[in-house]
């Protein structure tokens, strides 16, 4: 993050440069939509103002005019975006089932029209002490703080000159700090409203803003400063079957998906919410709601800049699009009514030579690999206008990547945890490139990858460690192979054994990272819960937090030596969430460490077998076993892959089924018929009680007949109203 020197630095360059007419046509727009607020709801009312004027909810979605939340969150975008999340953020709100509910625990004892009235209560205190400049009294309107980000546009709207039209309390502490505030003064207790005014007070400073206006200034901050990570999550979405709504949706920007009848996707709290709303509708759907209801939250949290990719069947793009407007549930609209707005550039299309199996879902993340494979076709007259979006090294990090890499720099030592074969430790892997400056190579061919990460774990000469050290971790793994210990050297005059005092992994990577400081060293513990982890560390427990680095000590017990732990050492830990064969991680460690899911990928699966559909195949398998046996007992995308790609023949899947998935199904089962049987069906024998053998040309029909059968994967399955046709890929 940037500090107040690095944003003086070329400020008036940045000045210069930047397309102020275009902020001031912005910011009439925005003007425009504050006035229509206003006229609606004007202040005077809101003594008096109906809760069913006030709220989000079915009931309010065919009322005359729009409700007060339904307004600032979708008809005000110029004003500034507040989209994204669940309807909880405007503190009361009608659930999709009717039901009223109410988010301050202090409130739900009372009914919901009492919960209202000392909610309008506390906005309209917070109107006065605006109007009377009192900010500090608004922090004392405790039901606001539940619904910030709505308070503080409210406030904005109504007093536009006395509020930043910045809603986001991560946003605001980002430009806090890079126009040389203090965010870390605000404790998470700190209302985002009060450090609005905080940031505003700072941009009045700034010379090179003096006559601009709040909202002009916000979208230059915007502009060169973005607090919103580049790399960000691809999409690609169809434009309905066949791209039968892409003259629609190329016309009017925006990009329309269908599963209407679960309404409005900011009812829902959680994916586990909507996953119940599926179900309801599509309650045969094996293993594939869970997946499409956070497909379709992600798609809701679509936020301005994030890319999304149109297609057509299997293997052409049509164009490439940058979301402009968060996301809406378009009522008049007769079907596809969740809809994002977007700014389509078609110079992106292109038809693929082999066509992509995982985009007969309405819903895909892009790999970084295609997206770069996608990016790259654009005419040259057209590329050199600029780079295209995401088109920077930084860019191309994947999305895991860049959570672990954050994690790392807020912890120091990251657990990823997840089901066998989920790729926990090729994640690990690619970190270390990224932070050894390597990061093309992450997705670069095996062989390649392969001998980088090689380089990478040499020894220089002197050295006593490299930068990337591996180990696996087990129950007769010791302090005195990770720290240090007495072990055996041979005699100087070779006629036996003498006791040595010997460093420890640990140990050789601490003193090689002291030599080299502006270098990363990080370790890779491999299946690190197999180890006895409080005898493993130690006393050096204490040292890995990172405000210990560097300046706190420790006496050794074994050979009296001093110990302190670089800030520049990394740890990253694996670990199988299935494995019943250790025990849980000691809570005293398991404060030290920040914890990671790496849960299965079918969007990896871009391919199929003889008609099966690895990806599906891979959902309703899990499905069944989360059913019997939870969500740490699932099956990896990692045994569906050759190396980096899908399996492709019969003969490969069946190797795969009967050797790899079989076993781990079977010992999930512990062996036992009847549970094997609930999760495999028929493929296991009624007389044996054994998975039956068969001719690895009959296993791809055997599997989809049982995990993707046409009620799953035919119309009735809600991940695929908008799917291609077979004959049509």
């Amino acid at each position: 993050m940037a500090e107040g020197g690095d944003f003086r630095d070329g400020i008036e360059l940045r000045v210069a440069a930047f397309d102020w007419d275009a902020a001031r046509r912005s910011g009439e727009r925005a003007a425009e939509e504050r006035q229509r607020v206003r006229a609606e709801f004007p202040l005077q009312d809101w003594p008096r103002l109906p809760l069913e004027r006030y709220a989000l909810g079915p009931a309010t979605y065919h009322a005359p005019g729009r409700s007060f939340c339904r307004l600032l969150e979708y008809g005000t975008n110029a004003v500034g975006s507040i989209r994204g999340g669940s309807a909880a953020k405007h503190i009361v709100y009608q659930h999709r089932t009717g039901e009223w509910r109410v988010v301050p625990s202090s409130l739900r004892k009372l009914s919901v029209h009492e919960a209202w009235a000392e909610v309008r209560a506390e906005f309209v205190s917070a109107f006065e002490a605006t109007a009377g400049r009192r900010y500090e009294q608004i922090d004392e309107l405790e039901s606001l703080s539940y619904g910030q980000a709505l308070t503080t546009k409210a406030l904005a709207v109504y007093f536009p000159d006395d509020f930043l039209p910045v809603f986001s309390a991560s946003h605001v502490r980002h430009f806090t700090a890079l126009l040389g505030g203090r965010p870390h003064k605000y404790s998470s207790g700190t209302r985002t409203w009060r450090a609005n005014r905080e940031l505003l007070s700072l941009v009045r400073e700034v010379p090179e803003f003096q006559g601009r206006t709040p909202h002009e200034v916000t979208r230059f901050l915007y502009a060169f400063h973005d607090p919103r990570p580049k790399d960000r999550v691809v999409w690609k979405i169809a434009p309905g079957r066949q791209a039968s709504l892409w003259d629609d949706c190329l016309a009017n920007g925006r990009i329309r998906i269908g599963w209407d009848e679960v309404g409005s996707l900011s009812q829902y709290e959680s994916d586990q919410d909507l996953r119940e709303a599926l179900n309801q509708y599509w309650p045969h759907s094996t293993g594939g709601n869970l997946r499409l209801a956070r497909q379709m939250l992600a798609f809701r949290d679509l936020e301005p800049g994030d890319l999304v990719v149109a297609n057509r069947g299997k293997s052409e793009v049509l164009a490439v699009g940058t979301v402009q407007d968060g996301y809406s549930y378009d009522t008049g609209a007769p079907d596809h009514r969740h809809t994002v707005g977007v700014s389509w550039d078609t110079s992106y299309a292109q038809v693929f030579d082999t066509p992509r199996h995982a985009w007969q879902q309405t819903l895909v993340k892009v790999p970084a690999t295609l997206w770069r494979e996608i990016r790259d076709v654009r005419p040259p007259a057209v590329a050199e206008t600029g780079p295209p979006p995401g088109s920077g090294a930084d860019d191309d990090l994947p999305d895991s990547v860049r959570q672990v890499r954050e994690l790392l720099d807020h912890k120091g030592q990251v657990v990823l945890q997840g089901p066998p074969g989920t790729g926990k430790t090729r994640l690990a892997l690619s970190v270390a490139l990224a932070l050894a400056g390597r990061a093309d190579a992450i997705d670069a061919p095996p062989e390649e990858r392969g001998r980088i990460l090689a380089e990478l774990s040499q020894v220089p000469a002197g050295a006593k460690a490299a930068r990337l050290t591996m180990v696996t971790f087990h129950p007769s793994y010791g302090y005195e192979d990770f720290i240090e210990g007495f072990k055996p050297n041979p005699a100087a005059d070779g006629t036996g054994l003498n006791l040595a005092m010997t460093d420890g992994l640990f140990r050789r990577v601490c003193a090689a990272a002291e030599t080299a400081p502006d270098e990363t060293f990080l370790i890779v513990v491999d299946e690190i819960n197999r180890g006895d982890l409080p005898r493993v560390l130690g006393e050096l427990i204490t040292l890995l937090e990172l405000d210990k680095r560097g300046s706190v000590s420790i006496t050794l017990p074994t050979s009296g030596r001093q110990q302190t732990v670089p800030r520049n050492v990394r740890i990253i830990g694996t670990m199988n969430s299935a494995d019943r064969s250790v025990g849980h991680i000691d809570a005293a460690i398991r404060r030290r460490f920040a914890f990671y899911d790496v849960a299965p990928d079918p969007d990896v699966l871009d391919g199929e077998v003889e008609g099966l559909d690895l990806a599906v195949f891979l959902e309703g398998l899990n499905a069944k076993l989360d059913e019997s046996f939870g969500p740490d007992h699932l099956i990896g995308h990692a045994y569906l892959l050759n190396g980096d790609q899908p399996l492709h023949s019969a003969e490969q899947l069946s190797h795969a089924f009967h050797h790899e998935i079989v076993p781990l199904v079977s010992d999930y089962c512990l062996s036992q018929p009847d549970l094997l049987r609930k999760v495999l069906g028929r493929l296991v024998d009624d007389g044996t009680g054994r998975v039956v053998q068969t001719n690895p040309q009959d296993l791809p029909g055997l599997l989809a007949e049982e995990f993707a059968t046409s009620e799953v994967a035919g119309e009735e399955l809600p991940e695929d109203p908008d799917a291609v046709e077979w004959a049509g890929a």
